[in-house]
């Protein structure tokens, strides 16, 4: 039986380790201060505090709950380990979801609509064809060449950055190693709604800011799902008070909960959801940690391996 310690400062966590205690698996489940704790084999974590991990000397192998790392990946004290991260099929399901929905809002004007509903104004805009608004996503990996190909299905132009050429049907590719490649800054120049579903990597962190926003044309929207270290949200705010921005519809933040000071609780061209665009089931989370818990002791490849050097 495989030891396997859950820690971490998500309340998903404890709630996982639940599941798994339920499950008639091959794992024995132990939190941090348990009897035989410090033999784990496997830690199961989301932000765990820094130097946790290295105080179990027989780690062989560190799982995330989710397909974010940066979490993990920024412990200076982090054990040179295999790092495991969930992909999941009903997460891509839900935020190829959640942007559809974003995208739809900009290009069929309703965000206009409900700004005169609230003055009372009936203003009925002409229709524009899909192919009339180019997407630009930041990050092409598996989930964002799903979200592009069901954009490119229902007509939209889409346009896709990532810092190693990708390639969708359709889809017109832009790419490179540094945000100071030409590429970059073209990709942006052409894109109506920005959806960022990027990595927070020493690379990204931050990339919502003034210079890139400034380079969207006049009247663009942002749609960020991505990591809430994506976000400079001082900067964002400026963009959105002088219009250069229409309007963004944001799921992440640099600290969440979102604070009741923050401006954006109540401004008027802002959607502000509380980190839901999507979430792993907890029963799809724990299939894919027994399943890799499973490979690394027959000693098969581990699926989703981060690789530290890109930090996904």
């Amino acid at each position: 039986m495989t030891k396997v310690v859950f820690l971490g400062v998500s309340s998903d966590v404890p709630k996982i380790a639940v599941l798994a205690r339920e499950r008639t698996g091959d794992i024995e489940v132990l939190l941090p201060g348990d009897a035989g704790a410090e033999e784990a084999e496997v830690a199961v974590c989301w932000a765990p505090p820094p130097g946790a991990l290295a105080a179990y000397p027989r780690l062989r192998l560190i799982h995330a709950i989710a397909a974010g790392v940066d979490n993990i990946l920024c412990d200076p004290h982090l054990p040179a380990l295999p790092l495991c991260r969930v992909v999941a099929p009903d997460l891509t399901v839900a935020m190829t979801e959640f942007i559809i929905w974003g995208v739809l809002y900009y290009h069929r004007d309703l965000d206009r609509a409900l700004a005169n509903q609230r003055n009372m104004i009936w203003n009925r805009t002409p229709p524009a064809a899909a192919s009339s608004c180019s997407v630009g996503i930041m990050g092409v990996g598996q989930l964002g060449a799903h979200v592009a190909g069901e954009l490119l299905r229902m007509g939209f132009k889409v346009r896709g950055w990532s810092r190693q050429e990708k390639t969708v049907d359709g889809m017109q590719s832009f790419h490179g190693e540094s945000l100071s490649d030409p590429q970059f800054w073209d990709f942006l120049g052409g894109t109506d709604i920005l959806v960022c579903l990027l990595p927070l990597t020493a690379q990204t962190q931050g990339i919502l800011n003034r210079a890139t926003l400034t380079a969207l044309p006049a009247g663009a929207a942002l749609i960020h799902v991505g990591r809430g270290g994506h976000l400079v949200s001082a900067e964002v705010q400026a963009m959105l008070e002088n219009g250069h921005l229409r309007g963004a519809i944001l799921d992440v933040f640099e600290k969440e909960p979102l604070p009741v000071e923050s401006p954006f609780w109540s401004m008027s061209n802002v959607i502000v959801t509380p980190h839901i665009a999507a979430a792993a089931s907890y029963d799809s989370v724990l299939d894919q940690i027994e399943e890799n818990i499973r490979r690394l002791q027959q000693g098969e490849p581990l699926r989703n391996l981060v690789d530290r050097g890109s930090g996904y």
